[in-house]
């Protein structure tokens, strides 16, 4: 089959390429995949540069972790009747060296997810890491009807679906964005206000985008930068969800301040959320997706030979959407 992959770490030009490897088989509870599509995220990025070290202990790496095609064979105890089956490909490459910038794939039935007729396998492709990570962000603590929610970056990959979610679930939510067209997409992803996280005074602007009243919970894409203002807009008992911390990679955090104000943080990646909190993650995304209500943007879509483009990209940001490698 033909794939991409990496032996050692790197510039993404310097070390992946593409070639012919062994088409896998599918084993005991297992189903395999031929993929159209294998979405890139920051993670796989940073995968290659060395951010698990061990990682290729074993051997070369095939990267990325989403993915969508088609369920061609089912290995023992899979039903038969999968086979044919559309499909969207989470965690491919999590605990393992082979993903899904290849055509073919093996994965745990569990982890091939049916995908409704109303969405492409390149927006299928898209679900797994940005949908999942926002589910959680959005739901971890219990119901949010009603809760006005703050979302930083909210024209991100994992910020718009967090408005997605809280929005349709009943939630107040105030996004955040540097500039009149990100602050387009929020409002179009369901925020009911937008805010310039570049303002000096951007939390005392969301305070007043909430009526004047302190908010109940903040999804951050940036702890560690963003986290004075965060404490300002906060309210007691409040929740900060982050799944991020870039800029500032170890916070340092006014512990006294926050532990008055009964805070709970939680972080969140999405490869350790616990099943059910997957089971559930993939319930509600099945539902939704059935009824059209999740909106998906792709940025990018370049061909498997140039799967270095594609790290580039994410590399490089300053777009809206994912990008997706085209398999075939």
């Amino acid at each position: 089959m033909k794939a991409a992959w990496f032996e050692s770490f790197g510039p993404a030009r310097a070390v992946l390429v593409t070639g012919e490897q062994d088409k896998p088989e599918p084993g005991p509870g297992e189903v395999l995949v031929h993929l159209a599509a294998s979405g890139v995220n920051p993670s796989d990025v940073k995968k290659r540069m060395g951010s698990a070290p061990r990682l290729l202990d074993e051997g070369l790496v095939i990267p990325h972790s989403d993915g969508a095609g088609i369920i061609v064979a089912v290995g023992e105890g899979i039903s038969g009747d999968r086979a044919g089956e559309r499909v969207w490909v989470y965690q491919a490459q999590h605990g393992r060296r082979f993903g899904t910038a290849a055509q073919y794939i093996v994965v745990q039935g569990r982890r091939a997810v049916e995908l409704p007729d109303n969405t492409s396998l390149e927006a299928g492709a898209c679900i797994g890491i940005p949908v999942m990570t926002a589910h959680r962000c959005v739901y971890a603590d219990g119901p949010v009807e009603g809760q006005a929610l703050v979302v930083t970056g909210g024209a991100g990959r994992v910020g718009n679906y967090a408005i997605q979610w809280a929005a349709q679930a009943g939630a107040r939510v105030i996004a955040t964005a540097s500039n009149d067209i990100d602050a387009a997409a929020c409002r179009e992803a369901g925020a009911d206000a937008v805010v310039n996280h570049r303002d000096e005074n951007w939390a005392a602007e969301v305070v007043e985008a909430n009526s004047g009243a302190l908010v109940d919970r903040v999804i951050d894409v940036e702890f560690g930068v963003n986290l004075p203002a965060v404490l300002d807009m906060i309210r007691t008992s409040g929740t900060i969800v982050t799944y991020s911390s870039t800029v500032v990679t170890e916070p340092k955090l006014p512990f006294y301040r926050m532990m008055f104000m009964n805070l709970l943080i939680r972080l969140v990646i999405v490869y350790e959320m616990p099943e059910p909190a997957k089971e559930q993650a993939i319930a509600d995304t099945t539902r939704y997706l059935k009824g059209g209500r999740l909106q998906h943007r792709l940025a990018h879509v370049v061909p498997l030979d140039d799967i270095a483009r594609a790290h580039e990209l994410i590399e490089q940001g300053g777009f809206r959407g994912c990008v997706v490698v085209n398999i075939e």
